[in-house]
């Protein structure tokens, strides 16, 4: 058996976590270091190039020592001051705060290094920082997000995103794209295969023996009985509907102003969203700094922060690593549902 495979997981097992810092400019590289200060129960995989984290390092005044991974040794746990470092060539030189896309290429190989780890079991899961998508972009790569990137590079046809802090889960049916293109896109379809996705997830992921799901309305009030927008009526009902019958514990669809209340967010397991900015503002006010970023449906397990590259800290020693601290958190409870799911 692979050291780091989830199955047959027992007390003693030390994980491997691959941790990619994301865009090298940022404080990606800074919430790396400030995680590697603590010991820690598994082995953490920093893929990156192992002179940017020293360079960060020596400017924020920080002891940091590295070694290189072994594949083939069994996973040893963090000790404090030190990373594991899969290494990958940056292909220019990074200066703290100064976006270039000549690194947009090294960001995405870092990613690459990481799934292809997952996929043959040397990593347990895959921790991501922040990129920046419009840079890649601008480097002439195709890039919307991970959720989508990863999807595509593992191979699988749907994925959702879902962000989590404490007493809030927050998946969306549709992530990056623009508003006026929402109600076109959402589909009895793509809504029945984003639910079965969440509720699977649910279960496997998170141990939820029978997950509550509450499913917000796309429209004011829900649509207001169709006088307010017909897509509850025509799609989201119906829907929700066939899919009680099937089993499904489902509530909704509710006005999102009525759902994000706090004795509905006690009975709720995870709330679905129509809408990237229907959702998410809620949870980011709940928990920013705290918050998750996880990807349901991969083959491999798949958390992030919740924030972005924030160059305007990078290098400054002003960077809060809770985000970070939490996405590895909930990694690591992941690997541990998996395996006794």
């Amino acid at each position: 058996m692979n050291p780091t495979s989830n199955t047959g997981l027992t007390p003693d097992t030390t994980l491997r976590i691959a941790l990619t810092p994301g865009d090298p400019a940022g404080i990606g590289p800074d919430l790396c270091l400030l995680l590697a200060r603590q010991p820690r129960s598994v082995e953490l995989v920093a893929i990156c190039d192992p002179e940017l984290l020293q360079d960060r390092a020596r400017t924020l005044q920080l002891r940091f020592t590295h070694r290189l991974l072994d594949p083939a040794a069994q996973p040893v746990p963090t000790a404090a001051g030190e990373l594991c470092i899969l290494p990958v060539a940056l292909r220019a030189t990074a200066t703290c705060g100064q976006p270039d896309t000549a690194n947009a290429r090294y960001v995405l190989d870092t990613l690459d290094r990481a799934v292809d780890g997952c996929r043959d079991a040397t990593f347990a899961a895959m921790v991501t920082g922040p990129v920046n998508k419009a840079l890649i972009n601008e480097a002439g790569i195709p890039f919307s997000g991970h959720t989508e990137y990863l999807a595509e590079a593992t191979g699988t046809d749907m994925v959702v995103m879902m962000l989590a802090t404490e007493g809030l889960r927050v998946a969306l049916a549709t992530t990056h794209l623009p508003l006026r293109d929402v109600s076109d896109r959402i589909t009895a379809s793509l809504l029945e295969r984003i639910l079965r996705i969440l509720h699977d997830a649910l279960q496997r992921d998170f141990g939820i023996a029978r997950p509550h799901i509450t499913v917000c309305g796309l429209n004011p009030h829900a649509g207001e009985g169709g006088h307010l927008g017909s897509k509850e009526r025509e799609v989201i009902i119906p829907l929700l509907e066939k899919l009680r019958a099937g089993g499904f514990n489902l509530s909704g669809p509710l006005p999102a102003d009525t759902v994000f209340t706090r004795d509905r967010l006690q009975h709720t397991d995870a709330v679905l969203a129509m809408y990237h900015d229907q959702g998410l503002p809620v949870l980011k006010h709940m928990g920013f700094g705290q918050a998750v970023n996880v990807t349901l449906g991969l083959p491999i397990i798949r958390t992030s922060v919740d924030h972005g590259t924030a160059y305007e800290l990078a290098c400054t020693g002003r960077v809060d690593p809770g985000s970070l601290q939490a996405a590895v958190r909930y990694a690591i409870e992941m690997i541990h549902c998996r395996a006794r799911h």
